[in-house]
C-alpha cells in the first residue's frame, strides 16, 4: 500500500525580521515568500522562544523551551552553558526516521558543538558555516573550482562597529558589497544542494518513502556581504528611519542603553544605519531569489503536489530598529517576532491568515502530526495542523492559549534573566536584574514607552504577571520558584 503522507520542505533563514516579508512591511522584494503566503497560510503572530541561534535551533529540534533543553546560550562560544544537547531528549527528526521518512540537511546548523544533523537522523549534503561548525568543506571547495576560493576576493563599502566604521582592525563585520557572482554566493550554493536533493527524492534515489528536507540558509544574518544586483538593489537614500529609531531609553533597563556601547554602535548616525539595511534588505531579497529556485525545482519534478513546505526563521535582527545592532537582552519584536509561511496542497494553499499565536518550535509537533506521529510527552510544542485544516482558526474543541512566551539568559557578556509573555495587544517582560517592562501594542507598536509604573495600567500588568505565570508552571520553568515574590501583584484568575 503507497505511502500518501506528505513530503516536507522547510526553509529555515538566520536572523530574518518578520516584517520584510510582510505585507505591510518596508519595500522589501520577496516573491517567492509572498509566494507561499498567497498560496498556503501566513502566520502573522509567530515569535522565537529566544533570540539566540543555538537556542533557539535546539527549540526547534526537540519542541522544548530553552529551559527545557539546556542549550541556553550559543554552543560554539567558550562560555557556552551546554556544548550539546543531552543524548536522552527526544528529538522531532529522530521520531520522522523512525517512521519511515528520508531526512536530508544543507547550511547551518548551530545546534551543537560537536553533534552533526548526522547524529539526529539527516543525511548531511554541504554548506556549513565554519563560524559555527566545520562539518564538511563542501562550500569552500564549492569556490575554488570556481576560482574565487573564500577569503581571497576584496570587499566594497565594508561597514564595521567601533570608533570608525570603515576600519577592519577593530569592531564587528557589519555589511559590505562583494565583487563575487550571484553563482558563487552561500545561498546560491545551498539552494542548488536542496534542488539536487529533491531532484535525487523525485528520481527514487533516495527511496520511494516520504522525505524531509531542511535548508538552512546562513543569512540574512550579519555581515551582510551581497554582490550586484543586491548591493545596490536598495538605495539607502529612500530608506526612512522606523519608528523604533526614536528610542529614548527612558524607563527602560539599563542594559537598554548599554548595549549600544557593547554593540559598538553607540556613534552610529542614520546614513550609516541606512547603508547597513540597505545591505540587509538586499541579503533577503537575495536568498528569497535561492528560494523561489527551489519552489521551481518542486514543480519541475512533480513533487509539488505532495509536499508541505513551510519557511521560517530562528529569529529576527535589529539591523537599526531602536538603534541596535544584531540581538541582546532586549525582547522587542524586532527579534522575537518571526516570519512564518506554510504551503500544504489541498489543505492550506488559499492565502489565508492566521492570528492565532504560535511560537517555532511549535513546527517539531507540527512536523510529527503530518507524518502521524505521535508528538512525545516532553514537548512543550502544539502542532499547527488544526489550524491549518481550520482556515487560520483553532478549531473550537482544541484549546489554544492567547499568548506567547519566550526568555533570554544571556549570551556573549554572561547570564541575564528574562521572561516575556505577549498577547495581542501586551507585551510584559521580566528582567531578573532590573526594571520590568509592559508595553501597550495598540497605542504604541514600536515599544518606546514602558508603562510598567503607569497607574492606569495596573490591571493590565497583574493579568501579564499572572499570564507568565501559568506559563512557568506549565514548562516547569526553574524560575518559577522565585518570581512570584518578585513580582507581587500577580494574583488573577485567567480561566
Amino acid at each position: 500500500m503507497a505511502d500518501t503522507r506528505p513530503n516536507v520542505l522547510f526553509v529555515l533563514t538566520d536572523q530574518e525580521r518578520y516584517d520584510c516579508s510582510a505585507p505591510e512591511g518596508p519595500p522589501v522584494e520577496t516573491p517567492a515568500m509572498d509566494r507561499l503566503s498567497n498560496g498556503g497560510m501566513r502566520f502573522e503572530r509567530a515569535f522565537t522562544p529566544i533570540s539566540i541561534c543555538s537556542s533557539a535551533r535546539a527549540s526547534l529540534l526537540t519542541g522544548r523551551f530553552p529551559h527545557g533543553h539546556g542549550m541556553l546560550n550559543n554552543c560554539h562560544e567558550p562560555d557556552a552553558i551546554r556544548a550539546n544537547l543531552p543524548e536522552d531528549l527526544s528529538t522531532f527528526s529522530e521520531e520522522l526516521v523512525a517512521a519511515g521518512y528520508d531526512l536530508s540537511y544543507t547550511g547551518k546548523w548551530h545546534a551543537g558543538r560537536d553533534q552533526t544533523p548526522a547524529d539526529f537522523g539527516f543525511s548531511y549534503l554541504g554548506g556549513s558555516d565554519t563560524h559555527h561548525d566545520d562539518i564538511d568543506q563542501a562550500f569552500r571547495e564549492y569556490r575554488e573550482e570556481r576560482g574565487t576560493p573564500v577569503g581571497t576576493v576584496d570587499l566594497e563599502e565594508a561597514i564595521y562597529t567601533g570608533d570608525d566604521p570603515r576600519d577592519g582592525d577593530e569592531g564587528t563585520f557589519v555589511a559590505a558589497k562583494t565583487p563575487i557572482d550571484v553563482e558563487e554566493t552561500r545561498a546560491f550554493f545551498l539552494a542548488e544542494r536542496t534542488i539536487n536533493a529533491i531532484e535525487d527524492h523525485a528520481d527514487g534515489d533516495r527511496g520511494d518513502g516520504p522525505f524531509f528536507h531542511r535548508a538552512d540558509f546562513y543569512g540574512p544574518h550579519h555581515p551582510y556581504v551581497v554582490p550586484e544586483p543586491y548591493a545596490s538593489m536598495y538605495d539607502p537614500d529612500e530608506i526612512e528611519p522606523p519608528d523604533t529609531y526614536a528610542e529614548t531609553y527612558d524607563g527602560k533597563p539599563q542594559v537598554h542603553e548599554n548595549y549600544l556601547d557593547y554593540r559598538g554602535v553607540a556613534d552610529f548616525d542614520w546614513d550609516l544605519w541606512a547603508e547597513a539595511i540597505a545591505k540587509y534588505w538586499g541579503f533577503v531579497t537575495l536568498i528569497d531569489h535561492q528560494l523561489d529556485r527551489i519552489l521551481e525545482a518542486l514543480e519541475e519534478t512533480g513533487l509539488a503536489d505532495e509536499t508541505v513546505v513551510v519557511h521560517a526563521s530562528d529569529h529576527g535582527d535589529f539591523a537599526g530598529s531602536h538603534r541596535q545592532f544584531n540581538k541582546g537582552p532586549l525582547m522587542y519584536d524586532d527579534t522575537y517576532r518571526i516570519p512564518l509561511q506554510i504551503r500544504w496542497p489541498g489543505v492550506a494553499d488559499s492565502g489565508e491568515r492566521c492570528e492565532a499565536p504560535v511560537h517555532l518550535h511549535d513546527l517539531a509537533a507540527t512536523f510529527l502530526d503530518l507524518a502521524d506521529v505521535p508528538i512525545p510527552d516532553g514537548f512543550d510544542s502544539r502542532s499547527l495542523v488544526p489550524v491549518l485544516e481550520n482556515g487560520g482558526d483553532p478549531p473550537a474543541d482544541v484549546a489554544w492559549r492567547e499568548s506567547t512566551f519566550a526568555q533570554y539568559h544571556g549570551d556573549e557578556f554572561g547570564l541575564y534573566s528574562q521572561r516575556m509573555v505577549r498577547t495581542d495587544r501586551y507585551k510584559y517582560v521580566y528582567n531578573g536584574p532590573d526594571v520590568d517592562e509592559l508595553y501597550d501594542l495598540d497605542a504604541d507598536p514600536a515599544e518606546l514607552q514602558n508603562l510598567i509604573d503607569h497607574p492606569e495600567y495596573d490591571d493590565a500588568r497583574r493579568e501579564m504577571r499572572g499570564r507568565l505565570i501559568e506559563w512557568m508552571d506549565e514548562t516547569d520553568d526553574p524560575n518559577r520558584a522565585w518570581v512570584p515574590d518578585a513580582l507581587g501583584d500577580s494574583e488573577v484568575d485567567l480561566a
